[in-house]
Formats: structure tokens, C-alpha cells, sequence
């Protein structure tokens, strides 16, 4: 029952911070990410990270992309499909050169930086997400481009991660085999499989699920399959927020999709997304901050303009104007819980030195908290501009 007074300390402080930043007229995810600042080893210590908060973390990210899915426009993301991957493709290569010409001033293995550098290709598109709905901007030319290019984002980093660890000095590999051709295949085959679940299994799974004569028949069925999705997105060594989301997109293109977000968007964001957002900040300590100080600045400075700097100007050479193309850029920043994934494996693996990790994950926790500062800044002055 330990877990029961966390969660209630977790939803109150979430709710309460949310609501100030939002009278604030800033986002409330940003109170949410503080929150389990202020509740975790950063600051008064009466939360910490265990398997149930991380449980509901990964529960909650999955609903909110998921979600992310159910609100995106499957039109638009074809017809921003070249920007999306355009996005996606300079956003990995840019944190990649920055981040490991960097990390090599410190000393470290050609191989050890390298992978660091891999380690801020990610983009965790959730807390955008959040962000742009919150300011009505999700369905705009700017939003599709960020939702397109984070997942496109998500696939390119874990091929670079399998790449790496497949051919690096300790091998293994975020897949199925130790074999990367086999592991690409797999991988393949599983987009394969969702084309073929999105055009001709979902429409019948959820009419037929919608003749079942119990409560909520339909929201059950749209969960088992984002549900399935993540997991088969997990197991074949991609990211289970890929899954999520093109359940989502699936399930948009079906009559209930309205009754599925309703009660989805309930389910999600009363508990598991609020403890998803905490749960970034219970991950936060300032054990290292004096020792590695240069580290960590110059790491965070590099991280924030590597991915602002991906979006802005390749959405700029596509015709976006200054704003929208910085929109952009800012909703690339984040690293969230993708790139917190990538260190584990990395330290799993032993890619780079246990000295650096906490520093790493510093950098990774601050990114994602200025974030939302960054893209709700050029959201407002997108606002300016066009009153």
C-alpha cells in the first residue's frame, strides 16, 4: 500500500503545480515535470523511482501517444511525409557530430562519445505533443511535421542504436538476434504488419467488438490493440511509443474514434500521464552537478540548439515561415524517456563509463524540461503574428 500514498502525493503535487503554471499561462506539463522534482532526491526526497511508478510511467506514455495517434491527420502526415524525414534524418546526424566531437574533449573512447551522441539523436515527441494541444497548434503544418518526424526520429535512432551495438567493442543488440540484418528485417516486417492491421484488420476488429454487450467494449478493443502494437514495437527493438501511436492512427480511421479518445483521454490523463510527467523529474539529482558542471552545460547548450537548429532550417529550406519553422525545431528538443531508454541500454552494455551516467542523465532531464519553455515561447509569438 506504499505505492497508494505516493500516488496520491504524485497526482496532488501534479495537479496542483499544473494548475499555477496554467494561471501562469505556461504549459502544465511543466508544472508536472517539477513536481516530481520537488517530491524526488532533487529536492525533498519523499518519492522516489520504483517498478510501479515506472510501470505506470511507461503506461502513460503509451496512452499519450496513443492518443497523439487518435488526434493526428493521416493526410497531413503523408503530405509533410519528405519534411517529416527531412527533419528527422539532419535531427539525428547534427546531435550525433556535436554531441561526440564534444564528449571527446572529456577524454572518453572514440566509440564511448560516439554512442553518447547517439544517445541525443532521440526525440521524445510526448511532452510537444502535450504542448501543442494544449495551445490548439497539434493539427497545424508545424504540428504534423513534429509528430511525423519524431516517429520517423524514433526509427533512425534505433537503427544507429543497433548499428552501434552491433559493431561496437561489447556488440549485442536492442533487437530479437545479435544479427543486425536479421534484426532490420524483423523490423520490417512488423511496419509490414501494421499496414496490413491498419487497412484491413482494424475497421472489422472494432465493429466487431462494438456488438459485445458489456461497458466500454469498444475502448477495451482500441487498448489491446495499441496495447499489442507497443508491445510487438518493443519486442522487434523499436520503441513501444511507435506501436502506440500508429494504433492510434489506426483506430482514427474508424467510427468510434471519437468514444475511444473520450474515455481514453480520461483514463490517461487522470492517472498514468500525470505519473509519467513526475516521473521525468523523480529521475532528477544534483549529486553531480558541481563535479561535472562544464560537462553538463556544454552538453545541454549543444543538445538544445543540435535539434533547434535540425527543425528550424530544414523546415525553412521546405518554405516554412521564421515561427513555424522554429516551432519545429523547439518540439524536436526534447529528449524525454527515449533517450533515458537509450543511456540504459547503453550502460547495460557498458558503452560508456558509469562515472558519466548520472551527468547524462542530467542533461537529458534538463532538455526535456526547457522544452516546453523553448516551443510554448514561438507558439506565442506565432500568436503575435498573426493578431
Amino acid at each position: 500500500m506504499h505505492f497508494i500514498g505516493e500516488l496520491i502525493l504524485i497526482l496532488l503535487a501534479t495537479t496542483v503545480l499544473g494548475q499555477i503554471f496554467t494561471r501562469l499561462n505556461l504549459p502544465p506539463v511543466i508544472g508536472q515535470l517539477l513536481s516530481g522534482i520537488v517530491l524526488g532526491p532533487a529536492l525533498l526526497g519523499i518519492v522516489h523511482l520504483n517498478n510501479t511508478i515506472s510501470l505506470f510511467s511507461e503506461l502513460g506514455v503509451i496512452l499519450l501517444m496513443f492518443l497523439a495517434g487518435l488526434e493526428s491527420d493521416l493526410n497531413l502526415l503523408k503530405k509533410y511525409f519528405k519534411l517529416s524525414f527531412s527533419v528527422a534524418f539532419i535531427g539525428v546526424i547534427l546531435p550525433v557530430v556535436f554531441m561526440t566531437t564534444f564528449t571527446l574533449l572529456f577524454h572518453l573512447a572514440f566509440l564511448e562519445a560516439l554512442f553518447i551522441g547517439i544517445v541525443f539523436a532521440a526525440t521524445s515527441v510526448s511532452i510537444s505533443v502535450e504542448v501543442l494541444h494544449d495551445a490548439g497548434q497539434l493539427h497545424t503544418k508545424p504540428g504534423v511535421a513534429i509528430l511525423g518526424a519524431a516517429v520517423v526520429d524514433d526509427i533512425l535512432a534505433v537503427v544507429v542504436l543497433s548499428l552501434f551495438t552491433s559493431f561496437s567493442h561489447e556488440g549485442g543488440s536492442s533487437g530479437l538476434t545479435n544479427n543486425l540484418a536479421l534484426n532490420f528485417l524483423i523490423e520490417i516486417i512488423y511496419f509490414v504488419v501494421v499496414w496490413f492491421i491498419f487497412k484491413f484488420v482494424t475497421p472489422y476488429f472494432m465493429r466487431y467488438a462494438e456488438k459485445f454487450e458489456i461497458n466500454y467494449s469498444v475502448v477495451i478493443a482500441s487498448l489491446i490493440l495499441a496495447f499489442t502494437l507497443a508491445w510487438f514495437a518493443d519486442i522487434t527493438g523499436l520503441s513501444a511509443v511507435v506501436g502506440a501511436f500508429f494504433g492510434g492512427l489506426a483506430i482514427r480511421q474508424t467510427p468510434q474514434a471519437k468514444e475511444v479518445k473520450d474515455s481514453v483521454s480520461a483514463i490517461g490523463y487522470s492517472v498514468f500521464i500525470p505519473v509519467f510527467f513526475a516521473g521525468i523529474g523523480l529521475e532528477m539529482t544534483f549529486a553531480s552537478l558541481s563535479k561535472d558542471m562544464i560537462f553538463i552545460i556544454g552538453a545541454t547548450i549543444l543538445a538544445l540548439l543540435s535539434k533547434f537548429w535540425a527543425g528550424k532550417y530544414t523546415c525553412k529550406f521546405y518554405g516554412f515561415n521564421k515561427v513555424d519553422a522554429s516551432i519545429v525545431g523547439a518540439g524536436m528538443i526534447s529528449r524525454g524517456e527515449v533517450a533515458l531508454i537509450v543511456a540504459q541500454i547503453g550502460i547495460s552494455h557498458k558503452l560508456f563509463p558509469q562515472d558519466i551516467y548520472s551527468s547524462l542523465i542530467l542533461v537529458i532531464i534538463v532538455t526535456t524540461i526547457l522544452s516546453p519553455f523553448i516551443l510554448n515561447y514561438y507558439i506565442k509569438q506565432k500568436s503575435i503574428a498573426e493578431a
